[in-house]
């Protein structure tokens, strides 16, 4: 094993991998830029080193600087995390050239199944199922397309994901605009402005098989994940197993997935994502050559730390576990905690968070990348956290996200909390009965026309009174008599005479 690892990337991820890296007794070298500096992921790593201004491009996509904080700093291996250069061929090619081992699948495998084209053509010849679909650079093929393949399409870039480039048309006129501005958005987000069209499958739910390979041929699968609670084709809540699923679904679904996995000889953690219609059937929508965001729910699923898969695949080339010794047991749910403000149309928030906390509990998971005092910038992505809890069934483990969420407090920058809490006590979520676009159609008017319902003064004035004299929080002990805390025990430095902080 390696006796030294650099994280490129920051927050949650950067944090979450190094609790991986310290468990295995693995020094972790963090990166960060000027506007991290100080940040929760440079404070948990063994070293830190500065690679450059807040600028993304400048820091976190500076190859060269990443190359020489891996040197300079003695680490074997290099892992991407996700988001940033995770998914960046070149880099994977940059740090193998420069004689570290990158922690992910080789090169190659990001560039065919990075390119949604190629990687569609290949689930194809693997005999997994696609969605009927059209690419070409010229606007007049793809309308033609279009009305071979019947209207509503999706277009879609090429490259890259997170939605970006991604617009639902129902007509001609629509197709012509969508076409140029998705262009417009895959050059501007990934530096090519190819697209492609796909026949757009209504009410679907959006399952994904996490696949495990060694590079050699072999691979396994770690059951699925249901991601369909999304809103703009980003993942809002993540959950595993799918209530959705059928165990000989479930069996036809992994298979699939496993078989594409070796029909590259794919090395390291990806996942498979697929799309599920009203009728039961399942098609192939895109590889993701990197660790995903709702990885935990796999791992509470399953037992199985995918970061130390990852780190072992890397190292050995070889799979720590047969298919034989994955079981699942239980179920778990994750909610992404964001700073953003869902009653102002999800705007990202800055600021300093000066007051956290994170809920506790035998079968709560917090993967975090804020504390207390920590700022939160205008620079990068704005998801703070990810809150996840387990159950014996989906009910329980539902039940125990909400507390966990109720428990959860961030104070001095605006987050999603109110939206998270209102969607997980939605009945239909209850019921698991959602598709990909059910948040923004039955759920956002109903939550957008209650954020605008006015709270009266009274009901804030005692709210702020019961937090700042800590009802229902933790009290403090005074000889034998549990003692509620007061504001001047909670309010920063200041302290009213005699009494203890």
């Amino acid at each position: 094993m390696f006796k030294k690892v650099l994280i490129a990337n920051r927050g949650e991820i950067a944090c979450r991998i190094a609790a991986t890296l310290h468990e295995m007794g693995v020094r972790s070298v963090a990166v960060y830029s000027e506007a991290d500096r100080g940040a929760l992921h440079t404070r948990v790593c063994d070293d830190a080193r500065l690679i450059g201004p807040a600028e993304a491009r400048a820091s976190y996509l500076n190859v060269d600087a990443i190359l020489t904080a891996a040197r300079e700093s003695g680490a074997e291996a290099i892992h991407p995390g996700f988001g940033f250069l995770a998914e960046n061929a070149d880099f994977a090619d940059a740090v193998e050239n420069a004689g570290f081992v990158f922690v992910g699948p080789s090169p190659a495998q990001i560039r065919s199944m990075g390119d949604k084209r190629a990687a569609r053509a290949i689930a194809e010849r693997a005999g997994v199922p696609i969605v009927p679909g059209a690419e070409g650079a010229d606007l007049a093929e793809l309308v033609r397309a279009a009305k071979r393949i019947g209207y509503p399409v999706m277009v879609k870039a090429a490259l890259g994901g997170g939605g970006k480039g991604m617009k639902a048309v129902a007509n001609e006129p629509e197709l012509r605009e969508a076409v140029e501005s998705a262009q417009r958005v895959a050059r501007s987000a990934f530096g090519d402005a190819a697209v492609y069209l796909e026949k757009l499958v209504t009410h679907a739910r959006h399952i994904e098989v996490q696949v495990l390979g060694d590079g050699q041929g072999n691979a396994v699968h770690l059951y699925e994940r249901e991601c369909s609670l999304q809103r703009r084709h980003q993942k809002v809540v993540e959950e595993a197993p799918s209530a959705a699923l059928t165990p000989e679904l479930r069996a036809q679904m992994t298979a699939s997935a496993v078989r594409l996995a070796k029909a590259v000889d794919y090395r390291g953690a990806g996942t498979i994502e697929m799309l599920l219609s009203p009728d039961g059937h399942f098609y192939f929508l895109e590889m993701n050559t990197r660790l995903q965001v709702e990885h935990p729910v796999t791992e509470l699923l399953t037992g199985i730390d995918l970061v130390r898969a990852q780190l072992h695949v890397a190292a050995t080339g070889t799979l720590p576990f047969e298919q034989s010794q994955i079981h699942p047991h239980g179920h778990a749910i994750e909610a992404r905690v964001y700073a953003e403000d869902a009653a102002r149309g999800f705007l990202p928030q800055a600021g300093t968070a000066s007051r956290v906390r994170w809920p506790h509990g035998a079968f709560v998971r917090v993967d975090r990348g804020i504390e207390a005092g920590d700022e939160v910038t205008v620079h990068y992505d704005p998801m703070l956290a990810k809150v996840i809890a387990f159950g014996p069934t989906r009910e329980a483990a539902l039940a125990r996200l909400i507390g966990a969420l109720d428990a959860t407090r961030v104070h001095g920058v605006i987050t999603n909390l109110p939206f998270l809490r209102a969607l997980t006590r939605a009945s239909e979520v209850a019921r698991a009965e959602f598709d990909t676009e059910w948040i923004e159609r039955a759920f956002l008017p109903g939550f957008e026309a209650m954020q605008h319902t006015p709270v009266p003064e009274l009901a804030l004035v005692a709210a702020a009174l019961a937090e700042a004299m800590g009802v229902g929080a933790p009290k403090r002990v005074t000889g034998s008599a549990p003692v509620a805390a007061t504001p001047f025990e909670t309010l920063g430095a200041w302290r009213q005479s005699g009494l203890t902080p």
